[in-house]
């Protein structure tokens, strides 16, 4: 072997080292950057709402951002009872708290102690927005620390429903993700920076859906404002106007392409508000023109619903113009965009948090409906829950626009020497007690202290339409009823 070739093969080795080095300094960087995020949680059971679920543990990893801040989907820490972090390589574990938890948008910002150095030196992932073809990286870690990396390209930026919300931007993704305990939440890069957090894949289609940057950034700058006020909607539906003779009838010009037919308007919304009206024509918002089926064309995305306009382009407060047409004529709207609270919904769509509210009386147990109660029937919810709570919840703002604010509902009986003959009923909508009409379970205690010839009467929206309890047997047998069945207490109204 002669000298060059002796000098050609060091040389070899030397660049084969110093790569291997650099892939692992590369790779130190960028485990930095993700931390090991482990909890415990436990719901409360929405079909015994007195009591809780089992508990269990989820295991994730984190997006460690500048300023030692950790991002999670909210998904993740929902009912939260105990959250720690651990280091990538495990071992090294700390307690963690929330500083802010967004369920709609399905985001979660966590912290450690002030006087904790686990963090301590990372650098924390800048964020960027990615495009349809760009190459996004899923990362993993694997149990001995080394991360794992999934790459496969970005397909399409949509709006499409998250966990609690319909209405959100995500970025999708194909890519042939491995499972992994931590596989719960996972964030998504792209050249070194955080691109997106995965929230759902399909091992089947190999689809991955991930919550997408300008989602990340608009909930990261309201929290650090100091004052978050969520995400903000503008509170109308509409038909697309594809259809010519729509067009005629809402007096849409020739010379007019897009435009969308406002076929509902949220009492006391924002659009309500600016006096925007059920027939009205929406042609504009700012300066984005609105197509037949209501998309406008973004500058990165293209073509996607006017809605990401309201709901991140813009924050709670802020106003937006928006050009119409009504009976033909050309009008100017300023709305003003603000976040809609589970609370002000008759069912409402999300309680995470925080306990079902309900009322026993006798053994009839009566609650208030939500779309929780709706999801604890199961995944297939949508079909195994009773069709007649489904409509409510589905079309709650036509069919109860002047009230009631809450749905009381008989949900089930327990069987009790006050409820003989009445042991099968269940989800009934209440709709007076004593003849006090029912606005929300508040009115119950009330109605309740004003029996009628000693007999509490109940009213129903369906058959029965009416039934008698005896108030002096209900009386008696409270105490009964309550160490029969176990129940901590007979009602919780907070």
């Amino acid at each position: 072997m002669n000298f060059r070739t002796r000098l050609s093969m060091h040389r070899t080795a030397l660049l084969i080292t110093l790569a291997f080095v650099a892939s692992g300094i590369a790779s130190a960087a960028e485990k930095l950057s993700v931390v090991r995020v482990n909890v415990t949680t436990q719901s409360w059971d929405f079909h015994r709402p007195w009591g809780k679920r089992q508990p269990f543990t989820r295991r994730a990893i984190g997006a460690v951002l500048p300023g030692n801040r950790v991002l999670v989907t909210a998904d993740l820490v929902a009912n939260l009872t105990y959250l720690e972090l651990e280091n990538p390589e495990g071992g090294r574990k700390v307690p963690a708290t929330l500083e802010a938890v967004d369920y709609e948008a399905n985001l979660a910002l966590l912290k450690t102690a002030a006087d904790d150095d686990l963090l301590t030196g990372a650098p924390g992932l800048q964020i960027t927005e990615s495009r349809i073809g760009d190459q996004l990286s899923v990362w993993q870690l694997e149990n001995n620390g080394r991360l794992l990396v999934t790459t496969g390209p970005m397909t399409t930026a949509e709006m499409a429903a998250y966990p609690v919300d319909g209405g959100f931007l995500i970025y999708r993704a194909t890519m042939q993700i491995q499972g992994r305990d931590n596989s719960f939440t996972l964030p998504v890069v792209k050249g070194g920076k955080l691109t997106g957090i995965l929230m759902s894949y399909d091992a089947q289609s190999t689809n991955a859906n991930i919550i997408p940057a300008p989602v990340i950034q608009h909930f990261l700058k309201d929290v650090a404002s100091g004052h978050y006020a969520g995400f903000p909607r503008i509170s109308y539906a509409f038909s697309p106007t594809r259809d010519p003779a729509l067009r005629r009838y809402a007096k849409i010009p020739d010379d007019v392409t897009g435009g969308v037919y406002i076929t509902e308007v949220l009492k006391d919304g924002p659009a309500a508000k600016a006096s925007l009206q059920k027939g009205d024509v929406l042609l504009r918002v700012d300066d984005f023109a609105v197509d037949q089926d209501g998309n406008f064309d973004d500058p990165t995305y293209g073509k996607i619903p006017v809605a990401h306009l309201f709901n991140v382009h813009h924050f709670v407060g802020d106003k937006v113009n928006l050009q119409i047409l009504r009976a033909g004529e050309r009008k100017s709207l300023n709305a003003s965009l603000a976040h809609r609270a589970p609370s002000s919904y008759v069912s409402d769509p999300y309680i995470i948090d925080r306990r079902p509210r309900f009322v026993i009386v006798g053994g009839l147990i009566l609650q208030e409906l939500s779309r929780q109660y709706l999801k604890d029937f199961g995944n297939d919810w949508a079909r195994r829950a009773p069709e007649r709570l489904i409509y409510w919840d589905r079309f709650q703002n036509e069919l109860f626009a002047d009230g009631p604010r809450k749905l009381v509902f008989l949900s089930r009986v327990l069987p009790t020497s006050a409820t003989v003959g009445y042991e099968e009923l269940n989800h009934l909508l209440v709709t007076k007690i004593n003849g006090i009409a029912i606005q929300s379970l508040d009115d119950v205690p009330k109605a309740l202290e004003k029996p009628v010839d000693g007999f509490h009467k109940i009213e129903f929206e369906e058959d029965p339409k009416t039934i008698y309890l005896d108030a002096a047997e209900i009386q008696k047998t409270e105490r009964q009823v309550q160490m029969q069945y176990r129940l901590p207490s007979l009602k919780f109204l907070e």
